[in-house]
């Protein structure tokens, strides 16, 4: 049966259904707005469904903070937002320091952030660091702990938002491709696999193809498509609560309810985003199992049980693209969040709609734009 091809409307067409698309439309519908959220998967199908989980303000860049920040306070009573407690659970993020040259960069950073007023990172020597994780080797003289941060379920929170979200009046096109964007008077017209969709304003959160969208707009991005790799193992008797990270060497780490642990960090599948796959590297899963062998012995009895990788979007800085659109009035973009922007979701939803719906945010999002690299274009020619 044909597809009709009548032209919708509504307020705000919100492309990508990942969590951050998921928690704007929630937002502008709870601000009274009618959005439309287009997906070409289904909700939580890719980074935002399949990533390691962390709810972390811990070792943020600069300029993502206040909206770290303003995430965990919408973390701390995410039942009360989406009717789910997602599977959150706050028993702190610790960064291991395997070494004192590496405590001592690690002081730096936190008393630099003390400066800037921000306290959520707290330098913590080897007695706390035994006492937060007593399973972690004995050559690890501290570390840092945000002891507000913890963990969820991703794909559970994926669909919390997009659940509550249509509770509350959302329109979700799910299986649904966007072909197409461009003016028309007042409005911008989405063409899409199921037919044209017409509203004043448009927020571009499609993830790893969110750049073809900025693209149509003459806002080229530096957009790399990763697909970071996580492992399972088998059950342990429960022997960590907080979430463990490292900088030296690339590592996540935590145990769930059930004793597996998930196993993470940043190494890299090869995608390929236009056939919606990715293809793991087992050596590179080899490093992240020796890494974790030589940080927590007691997980040397342990077995990899699955391994899996999710494809999302990293820019070049490391930082993502948040804010109005440089060319076209009336867009917006929240995309590229590089690998650690799980967390940042709720109160960037919320953020976006309030920007969305009045023009301003009372969450500084400076040095977010998408002008950034137009600029940096321009300082390089």
């Amino acid at each position: 049966m044909a597809r009709s091809q009548a032209t919708k409307t509504a307020d705000v067409v919100v492309i990508g259904g990942g969590i951050h698309g998921c928690s704007t439309a929630l937002h502008l519908a709870l601000r009274g707005l009618k959005p439309i959220l287009v997906e070409k998967d289904y909700a939580g199908r890719h980074a935002s469904g399949v990533n390691a989980g962390g709810v972390r303000q811990l070792a943020r860049h600069l300029a993502e903070i206040p909206l770290s920040i303003s995430s965990m306070e919408l973390w701390e009573r995410i039942e009360d937002l989406v009717g789910d407690d997602c599977g959150f659970s706050s028993h702190g993020t610790v960064l291991v320091a395997e070494s004192e040259e590496e405590l001592a960069g690690f002081r730096a950073r936190v008393d630099e952030l003390r400066l800037r007023g921000f306290a959520h990172e707290e330098l913590i020597g080897r007695d706390e660091l035994k006492r937060l994780v007593p399973a972690v080797s004995e050559h690890c003289p501290g570390g840092v702990v945000s002891r507000r941060d913890g963990a969820a379920d991703p794909f559970r929170t994926t669909q919390a938002f997009r659940r509550r979200a249509v509770e509350c009046g959302v329109e979700v096109m799910e299986g649904v491709t966007v072909t197409g964007l461009a003016r028309a008077g007042s409005v911008w017209r989405v063409e899409t696999s199921d037919g044209p969709l017409e509203a004043p304003k448009v927020v571009n959160a499609a993830g790893a193809w969110a750049d073809r969208i900025a693209a149509r707009l003459g806002e080229p991005v530096p957009l790399e498509v990763i697909a970071p790799m996580l492992m399972v193992t088998s059950r342990l008797p429960v022997f960590i609560q907080p979430v463990v990270i490292l900088r030296g060497r690339k590592l996540s780490f935590k145990q769930l309810e059930n004793g597996t642990v998930v196993i993470g960090g940043g190494h890299l599948a090869e995608p390929y985003r236009d056939e919606n796959r990715s293809v793991l590297d087992w050596s590179k899963l080899a490093i992240s199992a020796r890494t974790v062998w030589e940080l927590f012995p007691v997980m040397r009895a342990a077995t990899i049980v699955r391994a899996w990788a999710g494809i999302e979007a990293r820019m070049p800085d490391d930082i993502p693209v948040v804010g109005p659109s440089s060319t076209s009035e009336g867009v917006y973009h929240q995309f590229g969040f590089s690998a650690h922007g799980f967390q940042l979701g709720p109160g960037t939803g919320a953020m976006m709609a309030e920007l969305v719906a009045t023009g301003r945010t009372n969450v500084p999002i400076d040095g977010l734009g998408i002008a950034r690299f137009q600029d940096q274009a321009r300082r390089q020619s």
